[in-house]
């Protein structure tokens, strides 16, 4: 084979190659890889175990802050739950989140308005917007709260964090503990 033909189909072979591959927005993305990558926050496994892995690891709460990561309960369908990274606190009841795989299969949303809908006023449960609908969808989802960013203090056991209003304890009755 001469140089010409060898040149002609590396330049092929690497065009075909430019061309499947995609651009870091175009790959398929689960809920909880994003939420970590953007987050920062080292939990590995389904979305429905995080809420639990933090425990010991990173403080939880009830409150909304930017960068944490809100953590929804498994139900009939979402049976893996799902995580979210609060990317702005609008008021006490609504953030905007950034998430993958929720309005479509794969995707990234970012900064898409959340709403709680508790009757307590704690983010046990939210409505969320849905891209199908063009705005907050018809369903209301269950949450455990909020998986701060930052990491917890070693060696101590905190206390159940009060809620402002109500006093409610945070996480259903759950003490988090630190290993």
């Amino acid at each position: 084979m001469n140089f010409r033909a060898f040149a002609a189909r590396f330049a092929l072979t690497l065009s075909l190659c430019l061309l499947t591959t995609a651009p870091a927005e175009a790959r398929f993305w689960q809920c909880a890889p994003y939420a970590r990558e953007i987050s920062g926050i080292d939990i590995h496994g389904n979305a429905n175990t995080w809420w639990g892995q933090a425990a010991g690891k990173y403080q939880r709460g009830a409150t909304p802050k930017e960068g944490a990561v809100l953590s929804f309960e498994s139900t009939r369908r979402m049976r893996l739950g799902h995580v979210a990274m609060v990317s702005k606190v609008l008021n006490e009841r609504e953030v905007l989140l950034t998430h993958a795989n929720w309005s479509r299969r794969g995707g990234i949303e970012r900064d898409v308005r959340a709403v709680d809908v508790s009757a307590a006023g704690d983010w046990s449960e939210v409505r969320v917007w849905f891209g199908p609908v063009g705005g907050l969808g018809t369903s209301s989802y269950p949450t455990n709260g909020f998986i701060y960013s930052g990491q917890a203090p070693q060696g101590e056991t905190f206390a159940p964090v009060q809620v402002a209003s109500g006093g409610n304890t945070i996480g259903k009755g759950i003490t988090a503990l630190v290993d």
